[in-house]
């Protein structure tokens, strides 16, 4: 079960109802906007127009690629139907700096509205990246290179442990840790990743093998043959196999041997995504052992309970 961020749910940051209509005109005003519409305001704010021009985009915004196409799609909606929940801001001087809703502040101006319907709130820099991530999570907005930059953000930017940012979040420790793994990957192919050209699953079976070189000829051989992640996992198998072998002549079964090791890394891996710690998997002929890694008693007994041991 996921836990609730921040102590507060989305409906009282992002709104709920229809909000405003767009304006006919650049200097049209803003119809008023209908306060049953909208989910409340915390104690002592309000839902009130503000100037486009007056809203700028936030720094510690996890989203980087905004389809051209969608936004499209959401001003032609925003034309038709107006704002359906207002923008979240911070006071920036005479300015305001966006929380939440950037795509919809986007898209605002794109069908010309001269106003836009806000929130404004008292937010440190910490808050705003958590809320900006909360938005976007729960939204499925973020391609898996964002999310992944979104936690190594809060992470290094205000010195959190990976248990710490995914409950800020509301995801698990090994959502996050997962996610992060992504970031080792050459640049192309997150990229690859960014543009949903591979899948996570991909990227996880890849990133099984060492260097920057073997990774983007696996990943470039996945997007010329149209490998799905199980084909993938017998390509790496493939390449470690040929770059650990001798010149001499390979010994018999060393190529069913390699298949054996990517699958048994597969394992591994969904058990550090079931544990959420470090996994080791030792196998041979049927026989091997699991070791568990865990920091402290803490980590143990949530350990215990994910396998459902009862340690009263």
């Amino acid at each position: 079960m996921s836990k609730p961020a921040l102590g507060r749910g989305l409906s009282a940051l992002l709104g709920g109802g229809a909000v405003a209509k767009p304006a006919s005109a650049a200097v049209s005003p803003m119809p008023v906007v209908p306060a049953a519409l909208v989910a409340p305001p915390e104690p002592g704010e309000r839902v009130r127009p503000v100037p486009v021009a007056r809203v700028r985009p936030c720094a510690f915004q996890p989203r980087k690629d905004f389809s051209e196409e969608a936004l499209l799609e959401l001003a032609n909606s925003i034309r038709a139907q107006g704002i359906l929940s207002p923008l979240i801001v911070r006071p920036r001087g005479d300015d305001f700096e966006l929380i939440a809703g950037e795509r919809r502040w986007r898209a605002a101006q794109l069908a010309g509205l001269a106003e836009v319907p806000v929130i404004v709130r008292e937010a440190d820099d910490r808050a705003v990246l958590e809320l900006a991530l909360i938005e976007n999570l729960q939204r499925e907005n973020l391609n898996p290179i964002e999310e992944a930059q979104g936690y190594a953000q809060l992470i290094e930017q205000f010195q959190l442990t990976q248990e710490l940012a995914a409950s800020k979040v509301g995801k698990s420790r090994a959502v996050v840790a997962n996610a992060l793994r992504l970031l080792k990957l050459a640049p192309e192919l997150q990229a690859y990743l960014r543009h949903g050209q591979l899948s996570v699953g991909h990227a996880k079976v890849i990133l099984g093998l060492p260097g920057a070189t073997e990774q983007r000829l696996a990943a470039e051989r996945v997007l010329k043959d149209g490998l799905n992640v199980r084909q993938t996992e017998d390509l790496v198998a493939r390449l470690q196999q040929s770059s650990t072998q001798a010149p001499a002549k390979p010994a018999a079964g060393s190529k069913a041997a390699a298949a054996r090791d990517v699958h048994v890394a597969s394992l591994e891996t969904k058990l550090q995504e079931r544990f959420g710690t470090k996994v080791a998997l030792r196998y041979r002929k049927g026989k091997g052992a699991v070791e568990i890694r865990f920091y402290n008693d803490q980590d143990l007994d949530r350990i215990l309970q994910i396998a459902g041991v009862n340690t009263d």
